[in-house]
């Protein structure tokens, strides 16, 4: 199959168009974790390590392109093939089935992985019959940055200041901090209270069924009502909350992966502009270890002591049975 040109632009940009891969390492036996604070409650993180024992930033200093060297490029010069499929890497924030809304606190040193709070309170999304929790592993591309100051001439609004997000469909339950080789299909245009929050959908390349979905459509075709499945989930999702439905751009059509990808291009020039200060990102931190030529780059000896600064990691608390709590809604 060949790649979208979308795909080929984006990788000629990077440079990597062309190259032979690098033999490399999977993506987990590539990057490790390490657990900070209380499990269930508001003191708990999630940092990253690379393979040489180097803390680092999983939103700035994992490439988006998988294979690619962890050196100090801007963006990654190489990047691994299957056939002609170019592979992304992901970060898991939420494994599916799971209820706890992990994600990047990108408004912290080195960016960790912590639950979201509001009000006070650790966040749980719903359980929407039939589903548990999350459908998907759900989490975000590295090196992506929704610009908040940026109006999306699709959708009319702005970005929601967080990395692109990412509904990984495979088979396999996967956890929290794992990096996974992601193949793109598509993406949902959601538009909540008021931003633009797009919604990549994708396949890890180690899937059994990764060989026989390349685009939407055939998502479509191999796993029927997932998609009208995940239209649901995010319109629904924050109304037991008491919030109203979102909204969706193109009426809730899925793009295809060509669409999906000059998103993840647009999405990187602005996180570039970010690490570059050509643009303002306001809370964001944006201290990194491996980007070359940032002016937020700190040493190695200063990220340890970041993550030496947190609690150390004891056992968690119990969660509240709330949680498993059942919502129904027409449809």
């Amino acid at each position: 199959m060949r790649a979208p040109p979308a795909l080929v632009r984006l990788l000629a940009a990077a440079g990597g168009w062309g190259r032979p891969p690098r033999r490399c390492l999977g993506a987990m036996a590539r990057y490790g974790t390490e657990q900070r604070g209380r499990p269930n409650s508001p003191d708990y993180r999630l940092y990253f390590k690379n393979t040489d024992g180097k803390y680092i930033s999983p939103f700035h200093d994992i490439p988006l392109f998988a294979g690619s060297k962890e050196d100090k490029e801007i963006p990654a010069k190489r990047s691994k093939t299957t056939g002609t499929e170019i592979l992304f890497n992901m970060i898991v924030e939420v494994p599916r089935w799971t209820n706890a809304k992990m994600e990047i606190a990108t408004e912290e040193p080195l960016n960790p992985i912590k639950q979201d709070i509001k009000k006070g309170k650790l966040r749980y999304v719903a359980n929407i019959f039939p589903h548990k929790g999350y459908i998907w592993n759900y989490g975000a591309l590295p090196q992506t940055w929704e610009d908040p100051n940026h109006t999306d001439n699709i959708t009319g609004c702005c970005g929601d200041n967080d990395p692109i997000d990412v509904c990984e469909i495979g088979s396999k339950i996967r956890s929290s901090g794992e990096i996974v080789q992601v193949k793109v299909l598509g993406v949902l245009a959601l538009v909540d209270e008021g931003e633009t929050d797009w919604k990549i959908i994708a396949i890890s390349a180690d899937d059994p069924e990764a060989q026989k979905i390349h685009d939407i459509d055939d998502v479509k075709k191999h796993k029927p009502g997932y998609l009208e499945a995940t239209v649901d989930w995010f319109r629904l999702y924050k109304v037991p909350d008491g919030k109203p439905e979102n909204q969706f751009a193109f009426n809730g059509e899925f793009k295809d992966k060509d669409f999906a990808v000059e998103i993840i291009k647009s999405t990187h020039e602005h996180w570039k502009a970010l690490l570059h200060k050509k643009a303002e990102g306001g809370t964001i931190k944006c201290t990194n270890v491996l980007v070359n030529g940032s002016p937020f780059c700190c040493s190695e000896e200063d990220a340890r002591m970041i993550v030496q600064s947190a609690p150390m990691h004891v056992n968690g608390d119990s969660v509240s049975p709330e949680v498993d709590s059942w919502h129904f809604f027409p449809k």
